[in-house]
């Protein structure tokens, strides 16, 4: 089956680190698809809302940014309930109060994920690109391939380098989870889709960066300064912005995510 019929097939179904915007156009409508078909339970997991999934999703489950390790830990944790000594050992040692707390993901959250996880009958993981340019991207990886290997989730990877990498993953020797960075003040995501003149935030990140709906901005970080101008959504909230770029446009590098300080341009 091709991931589309995989996801369209599912009565069950988590994604994790990937927007699902209009980039993901496709992918997006396999779920809506499955729910149609199937009545499928859908969990969305990611730092941002998406307003245009609420009809559809039956559980949201925030976390932090840069703490998709964590996340990781507590998906192994909730879903994997037959492995070797090593991981029962590791699961076992896992303090699941400061993983939840540091992750801003409730440990009662994924005992719901768990019960919809049960009553379903073909049930699919999505792993969106966020993860790849992760700084314990190696970690994850092995997070990953264990939940393919020991649950009953089909694995759907968006990204086909991280794809590679679970699929020839053999080393199932875990770390132990980094303490988590704080990414405090005004934040941006990197959405890879279409390049824009246009930085999309809230009214709270518009405030809080003290700059107006339509004025030009610079976003600033340690090593560029980027122009775009400003664009008040009243479809998010917080203070994470967007910004969308395509594939071969060369900024702000990495981690889909960054703490950036936003100046508004002198007219």
């Amino acid at each position: 089956m091709t991931k589309k019929e995989i996801i369209a097939k599912s009565d069950y179904i988590i994604s994790f680190g990937t927007m699902l915007a209009d980039n993901k156009e496709e992918v997006r409508d396999s779920i809506i698809e499955s729910i149609a078909r199937t009545n499928a339970k859908f969990t969305y997991m990611h730092p941002i809302d998406n307003i245009d999934l609420k009809l559809y999703y039956t559980q949201f489950i925030k976390y932090e940014v840069g703490s998709e390790e964590g996340i990781c830990a507590l998906l192994l944790d909730a879903f994997i309930k037959n492995s070797n000594d090593d991981i029962k050992k590791y699961i076992n040692d896992l303090d699941l109060g400061y993983i939840s707390a540091e992750s801003s993901a409730g440990e009662e959250e994924f005992e719901e994920a768990l019960e919809n996880y049960n009553e379903a009958k073909f049930k699919t993981l999505i792993v969106g690109d966020d993860l790849i340019e992760h700084e314990r991207i190696e970690n994850i990886v092995k997070f990953l391939a264990i939940i393919k290997k020991y649950s009953d989730f089909n694995l759907v990877v968006l990204d086909e380098q991280l794809e590679s990498k679970i699929n020839s993953c053999e080393n199932f020797d875990l770390e132990e989870i980094e303490e988590l960075k704080s990414f405090n003040g005004t934040l941006l995501y990197k959405l890879i889709d279409h390049t824009s003149n246009e930085l999309l935030a809230s009214q709270t990140f518009a405030n809080i960066a003290k700059v107006s709906n339509k004025d030009e901005i610079l976003i600033i970080t340690k090593d560029e300064k980027v122009k775009k101008v400003l664009k008040v959504d009243d479809k998010l909230h917080g203070t994470i912005a967007i910004l969308n770029v395509d594939n071969n446009e060369n900024i702000l590098d990495g981690y889909r995510y960054k703490q950036v300080k936003i100046e508004k341009v002198d007219a």
